[in-house]
């Protein structure tokens, strides 16, 4: 959960995921939408899925203790293989994250594009190298917490950091230019027109999700190109990651339906644009929505 993610943001849906998922078992049994539903608002729904297919890699044995066994389960990465290993088995593998990286290249006063492959293989050997072996886990926690709280992206802390006698950058008086960043991603401006087209029992129509697999979607005028659709009655704004979307909300009217599209009901998991979108006009959301 707290990949590409805060703590505090995490800490709610931690607790309400436990409660429900209480162990490996329970996970790995659990229906992708029940699971999706409780991992709602997180988003980057991948690292639920990972998380399922972790457990039933699981199910059959106990936890892996070694690093290269936690490496090969399902959503783990070097990161978190690393961090695992050492706070969990006192295993001596650093841990590399933003604030690790910043921290490095400060200390070594290293001008590199930390974007680039070769940059970041560099600063995870020199990691390596700086580990306290003898306790890895405090090490990788100490080094982690200082990024975060001292040695800041903006306005270091220099004067309070341990570490600040052996900081080249702050000797350069480069700290607050480092680390160097130079991939640049450019914003895409997408619109959307949405329809709404209840039935009879006034129950929203939806599409499976292009966005986000697993998902249901308000049915795109692109989509319908036969439906008699009525003026734009609510706009809104979305964005997912790099994209941002200009949400053109309208009632419209269609027959027949096409296979694949549903009618809406409880436990049908929603998209986040759905949501807003349903909000918009005021419509009861199912019980059990969930969003990007």
């Amino acid at each position: 959960m707290l990949q590409q993610t805060r703590v505090a943001a995490v800490i709610p849906y931690y607790e309400k995921f436990l409660a429900r998922f209480p162990s490996i078992q329970s996970l790995a049994e659990g229906h992708e939408p029940d699971l999706l539903a409780h991992w709602a608002g997180l988003g980057y729904y991948t690292r639920a899925r990972n998380l399922q297919k972790a457990a039933k890699q699981m199910l059959n044995g106990m936890f892996p203790s070694t690093y290269d066994e936690i490496r090969a389960l399902a959503g783990i990465g070097d990161y978190t293989a690393a961090a695992v290993a050492s706070i969990s088995f006192n295993l001596p593998y650093a841990v590399v994250d933003g604030n690790v990286l910043r921290v490095i290249a400060r200390l070594s006063n290293d001008p590199s594009n930390i974007a680039a492959p070769a940059t970041r293989k560099r600063i995870a050997e020199r990691a390596q190298q700086m580990l306290d072996t003898r306790h890895p886990g405090d090490y990788n926690q100490a080094i982690m917490e200082l990024g975060a709280t001292v040695c800041t992206p903006r306005n270091p802390q220099c004067g309070a950091c341990p570490l600040s006698r052996w900081c080249e950058a702050r000797v350069a008086g480069t700290q607050t230019s480092l680390p160097v960043k130079l991939r640049v991603h450019k914003q895409e401006q997408l619109e959307l027109q949405l329809l709404l087209i209840q039935n009879r029992a006034g129950r929203v129509l939806l599409k499976p999700s292009t966005r986000v697999a697993g998902f249901w979607d308000l049915p795109e005028a692109a989509d319908l190109p036969h439906a008699i659709v009525g003026e734009t009655e609510a706009k809104f704004s979305h964005q997912i990651t790099f994209r941002r979307y200009r949400c053109l909300l309208s009632r419209a009217t269609l027959s027949p339906i096409p296979s694949s599209f549903r009618w809406a009901a409880e436990g049908l998991p929603l998209s986040t644009i759905a949501t807003k979108a349903l909000q918009k006009l005021r419509y009861p959301l199912p019980k059990t929505e969930i969003s990007e």
